[in-house]
């Protein structure tokens, strides 16, 4: 059985455990190449993200609020790289590949529109009739297509590993352990029949790591955001069991800490918890199941890295709050119900006259069919920034609605 020790867990320990992925044996690339002499394929997949054109983008792509709306608030990039710290801290303390975690966490939010979840609403709708639009497919289509840097070949031809983490890190998508009712997206099932990803199995410990760590940044830092904002007091954190706690916790310790140093005070604290208790309880699953590799991660029946009951449960209270107050309040909703607006006009006018969006995007449209023209100006309007859609859509119609 797998031991873990606190020199181990706490400190990251020495060397590869036997479960972790291992960069020696990689199931390689769609399309081969010679191995790096001087790194291994998670870390040559982590700097052709970073240096990609999808990750730049990142910046100007909404979290909760538009940019505009303050700069302090987080995108789509800064919450990017506190997942991809989370996720590390992770990996390093039960000694998995330390590239491969930065690399999901660092691509998993690459397929975002414009405006957040609101875009892909917009995009979904649309799209409705040739598939629909899922920002997780539409991040697989990014880096095994649409990115067209390279000489040899489309996309960044990131490793299997990688891929499969994108693809899986939230969970199997075919078999027994998918979400009930959900629907396998069409760019993904296209993908997996050419380059299979095993998608009836668990991904990764790394891409694991990844994925808990995504919860844990956006439940802390929307309820940061959210104070920030004015949408939520901090009076109002007395009602959650885990933020609520530490409230009580640090006001006791400090008593009329002034209001900044007091949120940011909880908001540490907060992934504190939630980082130690993801440890306590992926430690005991370990030891439990003691695989032997990573494929034997990838058979179990569940995940691996979690939470413990009593965090899942206040984790999930975390997530109905932010819905109630901040997702869903009536500000952000009529902000968020524009900017569908602007995205569904640029959709429909793409469509129907695609020598609106020029050069090659424009060029592509005569040779392709119905469903796949659709498909391209989903992947063409997936790809801007907040300020470019309603850049292009002030030029093509004369009132764009005031996201504001």
């Amino acid at each position: 059985m797998t031991e873990f020790s606190g020199e181990a867990i706490g400190r990251g320990g020495t060397g590869r455990a036997v479960f972790a992925v291992d960069a020696a044996h990689s199931r390689g690339r769609f399309s081969p190449e010679a191995d790096s002499p001087t790194r291994t394929p998670y870390q040559r997949d982590r700097d052709r993200i970073v240096h990609s054109t999808a990750f730049r983008r990142l910046k100007h792509k909404t979290q909760v609020f538009i940019a505009y709306e303050g700069d302090h608030f987080r995108t789509r990039l800064t919450h990017t790289i506190e997942v991809s710290q989370i996720a590390r801290a992770f990996a390093r303390a039960f000694r998995l590949d330390e590239d491969l975690t930065e690399a999901v966490a660092l691509v998993h939010d690459f397929g975002h529109t414009p405006f957040g979840h609101a875009g892909e609403r917009a995009l979904d709708e649309k799209m409705r009739s040739f598939g629909g639009f899922d920002h997780n497919a539409q991040a697989l289509r990014i880096v095994t297509a649409l990115e067209r840097h390279y000489a040899e070949f489309d996309g960044l031809n990131l490793s299997w590993e990688t891929l499969e983490g994108l693809v899986k890190h939230n969970g199997p998508l075919r078999g027994p352990h998918a979400t009930p009712g959900a629907v396998l997206p069409r760019p993904i099932r296209d993908f997996d029949a050419l380059f299979p990803l095993d998608l009836h199995t668990f991904a990764s410990l790394e891409a694991q790591c990844a994925a808990i760590a995504d919860d844990i940044a956006y439940d802390t830092h929307d309820l940061d955001d959210g104070l920030r904002a004015g949408l939520i007091d901090i009076a109002d954190l007395a009602e959650l069991s885990l933020a609520g706690d530490i409230l009580r916790e640090v006001t006791a310790a400090y008593p009329g800490l002034e209001r900044s140093r007091l949120i940011h005070e909880i908001m540490r604290r907060h992934i504190t918890r939630m980082v130690e208790d993801v440890i306590r309880t992926t430690a005991a699953n370990l030891s439990a199941c003691a695989p032997d590799d990573a494929d034997a991660v990838r058979a179990q029946d569940r995940a691996l890295v979690a939470f413990s009951p009593a965090m899942r449960a206040a984790e999930a209270e975390t997530k109905r709050f932010l819905f109630a107050r901040v997702y869903r309040s009536p500000s952000i909703m009529r902000v968020m119900n524009r900017a569908e607006t602007v995205v569904a006009d640029l959709f429909d006018r793409y469509l129907g006259e695609p020598a609106e969006m020029g050069g090659a995007w424009s060029d592509a449209m005569a040779q392709l069919g119905t469903e796949k023209r659709a498909r391209h100006v989903a992947d063409y309007l997936s790809g801007m920034t907040d300020s470019y859609a309603l850049g292009e859509h002030r030029r093509l119609f004369d009132a764009t609605p005031d996201l504001r």
